[in-house]
């Protein structure tokens, strides 16, 4: 008997040549994210996926990979693998099929540009597969269809009985097999898995799709998307982030992750930086997850000397984890001197590179002379973070 444990293969191993963009579809940002990671983190999420193969550019494996990880959860990535396509997408698959534990009976294809596939979609697609053996998800044909050649219309074409495919595509593993073996034996190349299927003779069953469930292939196909997560997106999350320290001779200052010259530094357990603390306690407090004393201690020696940034990185990995992203952060340094407008620019880019946004505002001001920031005893910085659903 099949086993009924199910994987999903998701090819995502084109160019996507048709964006016109440098950037292959499945990598591009959409709504905080790349495209692939949407789609995988859909897929992931439903409970009856046991196993998940993304299929990537030979030639972006490792920093594809290195890309989606971090927008995925620890529960989410043990269930991941991934392995280099094929100059086809037919041989792209039979290599996702291959890397697919040997115990997954029922497998799923779906476009890795098909980032908004719902559970129920998938649901339907499972159990057309215990039925009939062999499923696609498909839409039927609403518009009215017309044959043509050299701009003259032929004939209207009844679409009564025409679908439109999207995926999941599947089949129990025997008869996806069985399809890969006839078209390897007769040299056939076929458009989908469907397809293949027909080819070797197999029946395959029909379940209905969604009309939001669309393949990001233009430009316009990726604004559409975007407008669509945005319907759907209802949390909000608000933090506040506040920290100061004292300046002291022999420390370098460290502020957004930038050295800037000065002859003092900021003093701490860490390397101080006084406006990465403060975006880390905002978001954290957006999350609900106290505060950085409560995440890195200054009682712990793996700490001493630490890079913000990097405990940053971690913070952003906690609030990716919990399915939500930043929107956007508004910083504000209190420092009578140095000037810090020269560093501005690097500072944005690297926090911006850092929580997967350019939505970072850093300003900075002086308190004219009162306080112990007026004075140069020390700098202080406020942080505001906005965070919404994934």
């Amino acid at each position: 008997m099949c086993s009924s444990r199910c994987g999903v293969i998701i090819p995502a191993a084109g160019s996507g040549s048709r964006m016109g963009m440098a950037v292959p579809k499945q990598f591009l940002e959409l709504a905080g994210m790349p495209v692939l990671a949407r789609t995988l983190r859909a897929v992931l999420n439903h409970p009856k996926v046991d196993a998940v193969i993304a299929v990537l550019p030979p030639e972006q494996l490792q920093s594809g990979a290195a890309l989606i990880l971090p927008f995925l959860s620890p529960s989410q990535q043990d269930k991941l693998g991934f392995t280099a396509g094929g100059a086809s997408r037919q041989q792209s698959v039979r290599n996702g099929l291959a890397a697919l534990p040997a115990d997954i009976g029922q497998i799923l294809v779906h476009d890795g540009a098909r980032p908004l596939v719902t559970a129920a979609i998938i649901d339907r697609c499972l159990a057309g597969i215990a039925e009939h053996g062999a499923v696609i998800a498909a839409v039927p044909v609403k518009d009215t269809l017309k044959e043509a050649a050299s701009g003259t219309v032929l004939r209207t074409v009844d679409r009564e009985r025409l679908w439109q495919a999207q995926t999941p595509q599947g089949a129990s593993r025997v008869l996806l097999e069985q399809a890969f073996r006839q078209a390897e034996a007769n040299g056939f190349v076929g458009t989908d898995e469907a397809s293949l299927l027909e080819h070797a003779g197999i029946p395959v069953s029909v379940v209905m799709g969604s009309e939001q469930n669309l393949k990001i292939t233009r430009p316009e196909d990726l604004a559409l998307a975007a407008a669509l997560i945005g319907q759907k997106e209802g949390i909000m999350r608000i933090g506040h982030g506040f920290d100061a320290h004292r300046l002291v001779e022999g420390r370098r200052l460290i502020l957004g992750g930038q050295e800037i010259p000065y002859h003092l530094g900021l003093d701490g357990h860490s390397d101080a930086d006084v406006l990465v603390h403060a975006l880390m306690d905002a978001l954290l407090g957006a999350l609900g997850e106290g505060d950085i004393g409560r995440h890195f201690p200054d009682s712990d020696e793996q700490y001493r000397g630490a890079d913000s940034c990097q405990l940053l990185a971690r913070v952003m990995a906690l609030v990716r984890a919990k399915g939500l992203r930043l929107l956007n952060a508004d910083i504000t340094v209190i420092c009578q001197r140095p000037k810090l407008a020269p560093h501005m620019a690097a500072m944005r880019a690297r926090l911006g590179a850092i929580c997967g946004t350019e939505a970072v505002n850093i300003k900075a001001t002086t308190t004219e002379g009162m306080g112990y920031a007026g004075r140069g005893e020390g700098i202080s910085s406020h942080a505001v973070a906005l965070l919404t659903e994934i």
